[in-house]
């Protein structure tokens, strides 16, 4: 049996290195069980880490064996019950605990049990928002606090040690030096050459011999006095700051809070809001948050209220459109803001007020948005505000509705919903 022994030193961080090359191998499961784990949280812990549990035989590793070629004979010693050319039964398996079957107990037979280890916080929200985007996040502007973009801008005479350039240091120090001493190099070969000749001829002339060699010494020292490195050689990497073009974008959360919401039903509408919030702060840096609440009336409220407010009432969802449309004329210019609109409800409306929802979302909404999404948060039939909706699904392919019967369905819901789409 070969033998592969690992004889590579523990380097540091090398627990680390073993992490990101485990959840790789098992990233399919993982992202399961986060998805899963999305449905069965609260509010408060949302964002917190996660205990991931992998199947047993998943995590098994790769043996190294000989493989049977040829033709074998084995000798099994205490063999009492079999001969040559018998055919052997495969034995039953068995699940892990030793259980022989769901629910019944068996005398024999052994297993393992799951492989769990607990993923980070930024390991969990990396692999829940690692294929979502905005949609159609196209506009771009000098942000009222644009970020500044650090560029390379040539290259300066003077500067810090740190931003030498030494490759274009060195060239130009080997240039001048080359230049300050050719003449000279020149004029101490043609000596060399003469005092040669000089001292090959006979009989050699002394004086001369002594006056080419102290000329060759003269022109030795004036070369070597030309410095290596000169103040006029030296180049540093010049770097300026420019105001980076930074995408700015809006997204209104409109919730219903009426009185046919039931709590389990607002639970379902905040947790679908929290993992948009969530999302949106991970993923842009440029990215308003505008909370709307709204029964028979609309208000723009701050986070903690848009999440914990009791307040309820009747039922009029064109209130929180025309508190929208307010807000994008007076704060956000059509022309440099993405506008994005993102609403909860159970679908319960007046039935007078659907129409007129509709009407306000073709005429005075969808044209200056990038998307709209609609959650409708019940597990019975559509009502009159999901047919109007669907008349403006007609009109713009940037309006989407979803339903969700239940807690299992608020993450594949806002998957599909924002999920990246191929441009």
């Amino acid at each position: 049996m070969p033998m592969i022994v690992d004889r590579r030193l523990d380097g540091r961080n090398k627990s680390a290195v073993n992490r990101q090359r485990l959840m790789r191998r098992y990233r399919v499961q993982i992202k399961k069980a986060v998805s899963e784990a999305v449905s069965k949280r609260s509010i408060t812990d949302t964002d917190s880490g996660e205990r991931i549990n992998i199947p047993a035989k998943d995590v098994s590793e790769p043996v190294i064996h000989h493989g049977p070629a040829g033709r074998r004979e084995t000798v099994h010693p205490g063999n009492k019950e079999f001969n040559t050319g018998d055919r052997i039964k495969r034995p039953p398996k068995k699940k892990a605990g030793g259980k022989s079957g769901a629910g019944q107990a068996a005398d024999s037979g052994q297993g393992e049990d799951d492989f769990e280890f607990v993923i980070s916080k930024e390991e969990y929200l990396d692999i829940l928002f690692e294929e979502l985007a905005l949609p159609n996040l196209v506009k771009t502007k000098l942000a009222r606090q644009a970020a500044d973009n650090v560029v390379r801008a040539g290259f300066s005479s003077t500067g810090v040690p740190v931003n030498l350039n030494l490759p274009r240091t060195m060239r130009r120090a080997k240039g001048r030096k080359i230049a300050a001493i050719g003449a000279f190099a020149k004029r101490k070969q043609k000596l060399q050459e003469e005092l040669d000749d000089e001292q090959a001829n006979e009989p050699v002339d002394l004086d001369k011999v002594a006056e080419l060699r102290e000329a060759i010494t003269r022109l030795t020292t004036k070369i070597e006095t030309v410095p290596f490195i000169d103040t006029y050689d030296l180049k540093f990497n010049q770097f300026v700051r420019r105001p980076k073009p930074v995408t700015q974008a809006v997204m209104f959360c409109v919730m219903d809070v009426s009185g046919s919401m039931t709590e389990p039903i607002k639970e379902i509408a905040k947790r679908f809001f929290m993992l948009l919030y969530m999302f949106l702060a991970r993923s842009y840096d440029k990215t308003d948050v505008v909370f709307i609440r709204h029964h028979t009336s609309a208000k723009e409220v701050d986070e903690e209220e848009f999440f914990t407010s009791r307040e309820t009432g009747g039922t009029i969802v064109s209130s929180a459109l025309k508190l929208t449309r307010e807000i994008i004329d007076e704060r956000f210019p059509i022309d440099d803001w993405n506008i994005y609109v993102a609403q909860a409800s159970d679908g319960d409306n007046w039935e007078a007020d659907s129409s007129v929802c509709s009407a306000l979302l073709i005429e005075h909404i969808m044209p200056h948005l990038q998307y709209y999404a609609y959650v409708e948060i019940h597990d019975h039939d559509h009502q009159l505000l999901w047919t109007e909706y669907e008349k403006v699904k007609t009109r713009f392919d940037t309006f989407a509705m979803k339903q969700i019967s239940g807690p299992d369905e608020i993450f594949p819901v806002f998957h599909e919903l924002f999920k990246r789409r191929e441009t």
